[in-house]
């Protein structure tokens, strides 16, 4: 009897236990390895792509269960932090010779639920606030934002807006970013606006997605909504700021039988405003032949005076995808309409 209430007591006392395997989380000694990649394999000479001029990356490998899955990313000077949708984190800095060094991995101090499931731990956005070292991080499945402080050493506190409730559990806050004026924004990957918010066609709305802007710290701001349109067939994959309130929007798609493809979209500053209907223009698509994958995270930077974008991709921890991360100069943007 002892040992039968020894087992009911442990498996009471499991959180969030049903049977399958715990999330991976790092352990151990970190481990990384990067290889460089050509932007068009059959070209590797090729450095022109849209607005856009490719100016390389690698792909990342690692041998740790929960290496991969990379959704969000930050980058500053030759710092980077790479955020998995399992809420494992990987620090490294990479200089021009594009070998990562000072390799650190760590976990998510917490976030919704127990942490036993990838479900738990669904981290698909990231912000930061550059002078203060805030974190930022949106919770798909639970439709929360979690604050953390630097250096992700603890949990802050958290919110979970109620005009994200309706958004879909797999379809939510895939995207979140800091404005300069230090405001935020975040687009939902799939949920559309509301018939009765909706003034255009029923097919236009099929492409409409549910946009916040928080006046400033979302756990301090109630959001005020506006409509980003997406291209045909494609969902928001993350966004990104530029240094006058234009957004760098990362739409993806998917195609049977298993094929990834991403256009990267530029919105200006005056359609990012509570109320207006924002509509992307191309700068660039990344399809085959050229590299391609699951890009989930966008990230803006600037050297000697140009606008650098960073884009990592979601292997899912799935061997018929990889983990890139590229890099890219923004030689010009779209006429505005």
């Amino acid at each position: 009897m002892r040992i039968l209430l020894s087992c009911l007591l442990i498996l009471a006392l499991v959180p969030g236990w049903a049977g399958r395997d715990r999330l991976p989380l790092y352990e151990g000694a970190p481990q990384m390895d990067a290889h460089r990649v050509a932007l068009d394999p059959h070209d590797p000479s090729r450095r022109r792509l849209g607005a856009l001029t490719y100016l390389g990356g690698v792909e990342l490998t690692g041998r740790s269960p929960a290496f991969g899955g990379f959704s969000s990313l930050t980058v500053s000077g030759e710092h980077f932090m790479l955020l998995s949708d399992g809420g494992n984190v990987a620090r490294f800095t990479m200089g021009a010779d594009w070998k990562p060094h000072g390799l650190r991995f760590d976990n998510l101090p917490s976030g919704p639920a127990n942490g036993w499931l990838k479900s738990d731990r669904d981290s698909e956005s990231l912000a930061v606030d550059p002078t203060t070292g805030t974190l930022w991080v949106g919770f798909e499945n639970f439709n929360q934002i979690w604050r953390y402080a630097p250096d992700f050493a603890r949990a802050e506190g958290y919110v979970a807006p109620p005009a994200m409730a309706d958004w879909p559990g797999n379809g939510g806050p895939e995207s979140l970013a800091r404005m300069p004026d230090g405001r935020f924004v975040t687009i939902s990957e799939e949920a559309r606006i509301d018939r009765p918010r909706w003034r255009g066609s029923a097919e236009a709305r099929r492409w409409s997605r549910q946009g916040l802007i928080f006046a400033g710290d979302p756990l301090r701001h109630r959001p005020r909504r506006f409509a980003y349109m997406v291209s045909p067939n494609h969902d928001v994959a993350d966004v990104a700021a530029l240094p006058d309130g234009a957004l760098i929007v990362v739409e993806r798609q998917f195609r049977l039988p298993f094929r990834f493809s991403n256009r990267i979209m530029y919105v200006p500053a005056a359609e990012v405003a509570p109320g207006r209907v924002a509509r992307g223009r191309l700068l660039a698509e990344l399809d085959a032949p050229l590299i391609h994958d699951n890009f989930e995270g966008v990230a803006v930077t600037h050297e000697a005076g140009a606008t650098i974008l960073w884009l990592v991709s979601d292997d899912n921890q799935f061997p018929l995808e990889r983990t890139y991360l590229l890099k890219f100069r923004l030689d010009r943007r779209p006429a505005e309409r």
